[in-house]
């Protein structure tokens, strides 16, 4: 490493310093470097500072969820939307493609941008401009274009989410934080899809339509356009929680503004974390997770129109079916997987490979004709397997990546600052997600048999798996690196 490579480094790894007054024993206490000095103690007690602490997470829980279910719903709503516009088939896949650009163009910058400032206001401003990404594309801007500029506050948005956690939070509550924050992410996600599929049926686009404000030409006449007013609001709610987060005190050194050095600055931290030997592993499985579940958002679908002969809103409920098996498997990892056998899940990402594989070969026709009665509800019985599948499938992959989410963010935080950390990993996640969404659109062009992609991408998820283990056997036999686990943040 070079001398101007490790001033770098430690400008990053800095902790940070608090404006307020931080009492002996308090959360903000707990993320001092060992021995460092306190702060004057400004009479507050110590007790209100924790009932502090405690309000301001399940504010930003609170903001999270309905930031995120928003998203998620007008994914489903700016499909229909295209439909609406008769956009080519292969234009689909790039919606999600448009969206996650930002994470990997704006990389070298979120994270500086994110310690500037108090990440509540970052939040409110990000959020700010997802708002403006849904009335654009309501308002007659190309579904692609306005849902990039959704994407562009998304990619703002995520390094304060995550970075104020270490800020609210001592670092023995990470973990538990970063589980109810993926938890309640994968909630809105469930959620958010249930509500866009909704609100672009024919019952109640109908019912929204029929509202009217006199006097007034709105422009809206779709079910797509209708369901964009109520995402709206529910954007507008997360703003109005974003408003009530508490400031932490935390302030970094002053953020470099020139491009340049930022781009320098982030190929620092982005080298760091790869060159870790639990960081390779972590980062590894986590970039490929996201490039899959991007990808299989949209299989998905086109296998429910394909091999069960749904429609897009009935689809729309199976992403949903795979959300909550997720939960049910992030669930089952919290409860049984400490920090420090998190490497033992890896094996489940082979088994999900092979899983999804199975689906190209399921149809509605291969399945009797049978109507099952189910709590009062009549359900084909190739649905009902369909949906036990697909649940079987969210729970393996839930299992083996909240883990290594978990695994990652800690490297990240004793390797990087938090606003750093998150964006390169953000970077790596998103890079995957534009080649995955690029290929399979590129598939979809060429008219390729959706069987065939769901092979192609079991395939590819199983061996890559089997690759990554392999590697982290070689980590383990040469560097120890399991003793890793659990270090301290280096200052």
């Amino acid at each position: 490493m070079t001398v101007r490579q490790a001033e770098r480094r430690a400008k990053v790894a800095q902790p940070p310093h608090f404006d307020k007054a931080v009492a002996p024993g308090s959360l903000q206490a707990a993320m001092l470097p060992a021995g460092a000095p306190l702060p004057a103690v400004s009479g507050v007690r110590d007790g209100d500072k924790v009932d502090s602490m405690k309000k301001g997470f399940y504010t930003i829980m609170a903001a999270q969820f309905f930031s995120s279910l928003a998203d998620n719903a007008l994914l489903i709503a700016a499909i229909a939307l295209l439909t609406e516009l008769h956009s080519p088939q292969w234009m689909t896949p790039l919606l999600k493609l448009f969206f996650v650009l930002s994470y990997v163009v704006l990389a070298a910058f979120v994270g500086a941008f994110a310690d500037s400032m108090p990440k509540g206001k970052v939040m409110l401003i990000t959020n700010a401009i997802k708002i403006v990404g849904c009335a654009i594309m309501m308002f007659g801007l190309h579904p692609l274009l306005a849902y990039g500029v959704v994407g562009f506050g998304a990619a703002a948005y995520s390094p304060a989410k995550y970075g104020i956690l270490t800020e609210l939070l001592p670092p023995e509550k990470l973990v538990m934080a970063n589980g109810w924050i993926e938890g309640l992410t994968v909630g809105s996600i469930i959620l958010g899809t249930v509500v866009g599929g909704a609100l672009i049926s024919v019952h109640i686009s109908e019912i929204l339509l029929r509202f009217d404000i006199p006097y007034v030409d709105t422009g809206i006449n779709t079910p797509a356009e209708a369901a964009m007013v109520v995402i709206m609001i529910c954007y507008v709610i997360a703003s109005v929680f974003n408003l009530f987060i508490p400031d932490t005190g935390a302030r970094y050194p002053q953020q470099e503004k020139n491009p340049i050095k930022l781009i320098a600055e982030f190929g620092d931290c982005f080298i760091a974390l790869w060159r870790d030997k639990l960081g390779q592993i972590s980062l590894a499985v986590t970039t490929l997770f996201w490039g899959v579940g991007a990808t299989l958002q949209f299989i998905v679908l086109k296998w429910a129109e394909k091999s069960l002969g749904l429609n897009l809103s009935q689809g729309a409920l199976l992403q949903a079916v795979v959300a909550v098996g997720v939960a049910v498997g992030a669930i089952m990892a919290a409860a049984r997987i400490p920090l420090r056998r998190s490497l033992s899940v890896l094996p489940f990402g082979v088994a999900m490979g092979v899983t999804v594989m199975l689906m190209a070969f399921y149809t509605k026709d291969a399945m009797p004709a049978v109507t099952l009665d189910l709590l009062g509800m009549h359900m084909p019985l190739y649905m009902a397997i369909a949906y036990v599948f697909l649940m079987i499938v969210g729970a393996m992959s839930g299992y083996f990546v909240v883990p290594m989410n978990a695994l990652l963010q800690h490297r990240g935080h004793v390797l990087l600052s938090a606003g750093h950390s998150i964006a390169v990993q953000n970077f790596n996640e998103n890079v995957s997600v534009l080649l995955m969404l690029c290929l399979y659109a590129l598939l979809i062009k060429l008219n390729a048999p959706i069987g065939f992609v769901i092979v192609a991408l079991g395939l590819f998820i199983a061996v890559t798996m089997l690759l990554v283990m392999r590697l982290h056997k070689h980590n383990v036999k040469m560097y120890n690196s399991l003793a890793m686990i659990g270090e301290d943040k280096h200052h």
